[in-house]
């Protein structure tokens, strides 16, 4: 190449799950030990099979291979915003949403929508790697709240204020957490828009793991104010929800004003999210709630099951947190990254997860397990490959 590239998106690093999966290049496969895969949350389920006999019906319509308008078809929005009101009480309208290729780009969407380059964003620790990467990318400087073990990655909104500065546009928040799986408490979610709202920032949370919180109770009760958009911006994905992950199925939801706004940057980012997608997230909305719900349930069933495990005496490994899709483990490497320790369980163990230094600094000590993506009778196996572990 004889041209330059970015430089902030050449300090960039390199998209983590590529990276450890490479380290299997020359890996033989193995009958007796096969590849145990904890590196990305991928529902292990297919979307259910009325979904998809339902799309399969849609494709003879040239309709389907479409545009849409820009943030999204009219009865889709309607459906989202009843799902809204079914699940947070939300008294939402569709002028309030913009359908986007997954969570991801609405993420995207709303920082372009929110900040210029040189402002700042709050992300608590450990934070999705893809959240720092991108406001790296855009020239915002991620302002990063330190994990605290003791308070098992729950951040602190005292300490959250204590880091706003006039450059502050918005604090991050992942929950539940995406790499620990901690579900944040609703009462600290309230406290932490009390302080968006007082310092006249907003508040970006991200709940794309919400359907799977244990008990299914109401994540908080935000959305039950009448003016919830003047400082909150909420992220939504329907990928992990109805098994949709690659149809990149997403949602931003914000005050009509700011929807408004950030369909300047859909028309020139993507356009709209693709009909067919659209279509799976009505059919989803409107009749799967029943069938989310068993899966709510499976889930639970496998983190139990793989806390009660991994948790027993004698484990090199200990789990610092746990939830949704998720463990944060402390590896016993004392002088080890974690890449060092990750990698040594790619080849050593035939287990891939990701190292902890990918969710943000000062984190080497960790890994991320995402045990969502294996089925029950393959967790004890999967345990016991860390208990096994020789140091």
């Amino acid at each position: 190449m004889k041209f330059p590239i970015s430089d902030q998106i050449r300090s960039v690093q390199c998209a983590p799950i590529a990276e450890v999966k490479s380290w299997l290049a020359h890996r033989e496969p193995d009958p007796e030990r096969p590849l145990v895969d904890l590196c990305q949350a991928v529902p292990d389920y297919p979307p259910a099979r009325q979904l998809t006999d339902y799309l399969a019906a849609l494709l003879d319509d040239p309709l389907v291979s479409k545009y849409s308008p820009d943030e999204g078809l009219p009865e889709v929005r309607e459906g989202v915003c009843a799902r809204y009101g079914r699940v947070y009480g939300a008294a939402m309208n569709p002028d309030q949403l913009c359908l986007t290729i997954g969570a991801s780009q609405a993420f995207w969407l709303a920082m372009v929508t929110l900040c210029r380059a040189g402002d700042e964003v709050i992300v608590p620790l450990p934070a999705y790697f893809d959240h720092p990467m991108a406001l790296d990318i855009l020239g915002v400087r991620p302002v990063y709240l330190p994990f605290d073990e003791e308070r098992g990655g729950v951040p602190d909104p005292a300490a959250v204020e204590r880091l706003i500065t006039p450059r502050t546009r918005a604090i991050l928040l992942v929950t539940p957490s995406n790499p620990t799986g901690v579900v944040t408490p609703p009462e600290t979610i309230q406290e932490l828009h009390g302080v968006a709202r007082r310092r006249g920032i907003a508040l970006v949370l991200d709940e794309t793991y919400a359907d799977f919180i244990p008990g299914g109770e109401r994540p908080h009760d935000l959305f039950l104010d009448p003016r919830w958009g003047d400082h909150l911006i909420h992220l939504m994905s329907f990928g992990k929800t109805y098994a949709l992950t690659g149809y990149r199925a997403g949602c931003l939801a914000a005050s009509k004003e700011f929807i408004g706004h950030a369909l300047k940057a859909q028309d020139t980012m993507a356009v709209c999210q693709p009909r067919i997608t659209q279509y799976a997230v009505l059919y989803g909305v409107s009749h799967l709630d029943g069938w989310v719900e068993e899966n709510r349930l499976m889930m639970t069933r496998r983190h139990d099951l793989f806390r009660s495990l991994f948790t027993r005496p004698g484990n090199p490994f200990s789990l610092v947190a746990s939830g949704t899709f998720f463990a944060w483990v402390r590896h016993p490497l004392q002088e080890g990254t974690g890449r060092e320790a990750a990698r040594r369980l790619a080849v050593e163990a035939g287990i891939i997860c990701l190292p902890g230094e990918v969710f943000g600094p000062g984190l080497e000590p960790y890994l991320r397990l995402a045990f969502g993506n294996i089925r029950d009778e393959a967790i004890p196996g999967a345990v016991e490959r860390f208990r096994a572990f020789a140091l």
